[in-house]
């Protein structure tokens, strides 16, 4: 009792949506492979524990998703979002479960992997930034929504024409699982590429990209938890403790930026014999972006986490500095006229404080970004 329904392959959900496989098992919900009988299409369908809090949980979702569907019949914008198919409760052996379906597509991360050494081509960074930034918009200014956990998992790819779709077959013909550890997937998303098979630019251009899973996502004027986004994207202000909003999706998408056109993360922090990946994390930022103004860390009651004094690191006693510049320089070949817009598109969405930190809006009419 109150644990995950026993999903039986051939089952059919609300006398529509038929089982086909199960795609993961996290913490929160089992995610099946279902084909819509009606439209004689596949869809992930998101299966909640049916304990208390997790149908708690369900319901915001749900609340936040229909939100969304609503907006977007007043925006365009809210295209680079997808949207909730359905939603209804089931009545199962170990009590009430909340079912969520979406559609089925390949991730950003996905893409990536064919381009590790390198990153993406510029073209289709920039272009998939404008997407994501638009759909942070949408989710910010219409909606009133913070993701609270960009990441490449969580932007997936589409096409319209037929040419497209032979170079994103459906998922369910790859074979490959994805992780649900964490919370997982709203929207399922498993990889169709295999690793060198790159694609030519002309096709890699026709992609569209939609931002996935609010799984995380909170109300801006109503934060469900104080631990938010997947570590290497994490913004600042959560790390350390403070209240955060809209700018944290911000920082987060800084960090998605630099990703997709090096192949690197930005921050990828490692705990250490005595000090932990959060520790790893703040000195990876410092050491980019420079000393944390005493006014920001030391404006909580838990600073000591992390400060012995102003500009000290409580347990990291040596910090390496580099700058972006030498980073895409030295490490990627960059050269100089790459290295500065690109710069300038970066820094302002990785700005300490976030009320100083650049919009979604902003961002979208930076340069470098529609040069």
């Amino acid at each position: 009792t109150g644990g995950h329904h026993p999903v039986r392959e051939g089952e059919v959900f609300n006398t529509r949506y038929q089982a086909l496989r199960k795609l993961g098992c996290g913490a929160f919900a089992t995610v099946w492979l279902c084909q819509d009988m009606r439209r004689k299409k596949h869809v992930a369908v998101k299966v909640l524990k049916s304990r208390e809090g997790f149908a708690e949980t369900a319901q915001d979702e749900v609340a936040l998703l229909r939100c969304v569907r609503i907006m977007k019949k007043k925006d365009r914008a809210g295209e680079n979002i997808v949207c909730l198919l359905d939603d209804f409760r089931m009545i199962g052996e170990n009590g009430f479960h909340i079912l969520l379906l979406r559609a089925l597509g390949p991730s950003l991360r996905c893409l990536m992997g064919n381009y590790v050494a390198q990153g993406l081509p510029l073209p289709f960074v920039k272009k998939s930034l404008q997407q994501v930034l638009a759909g942070l918009h949408f989710l910010h200014k219409c909606c009133r929504i913070i993701h609270a956990d960009i990441k490449p998992e969580n932007v997936l790819l589409y096409g319209h024409d037929k040419s497209l779709q032979r170079l994103l077959p459906d998922t369910f013909d790859c074979g490959q699982r994805t992780d649900l550890r964490l919370k997982g997937p709203d929207l399922i998303s498993l990889c169709p590429f295999h690793l060198g098979n790159r694609l030519e630019e002309s096709d890699l251009m026709s992609i569209e990209v939609k931002i996935a899973d609010l799984g995380s996502a909170c109300w801006t004027y109503k934060p469900f938890s104080k631990e938010i986004q997947t570590q290497p994207y994490r913004a600042l202000e959560v790390l350390l403790g403070l209240d955060y909003g809209t700018p944290a999706d911000i920082w987060s998408t800084g960090c998605l930026a630099f990703e997709m056109a090096t192949g690197e993360c930005l921050f990828d922090p490692q705990p250490g014999k005595y000090f932990s990946r959060d520790d790893d994390h703040v000195a990876r930022i410092i050491e980019l972006l420079g000393r944390i103004p005493p006014q920001i860390a030391f404006s909580w009651n838990k600073s000591t986490k992390f400060f012995n004094r102003p500009g000290a690191l409580l347990r990291i006693s040596r910090l390496s500095p580099r700058s972006l510049h030498s980073i895409l320089v030295d490490r990627h070949n960059w050269t100089k006229q790459e290295v500065v817009p690109f710069t300038g598109f970066l820094l302002p969405a990785l700005q300490y404080a976030p009320e100083r930190r650049a919009t979604a809006a902003q961002c979208l009419q930076h340069a470098w970004l529609n040069a």
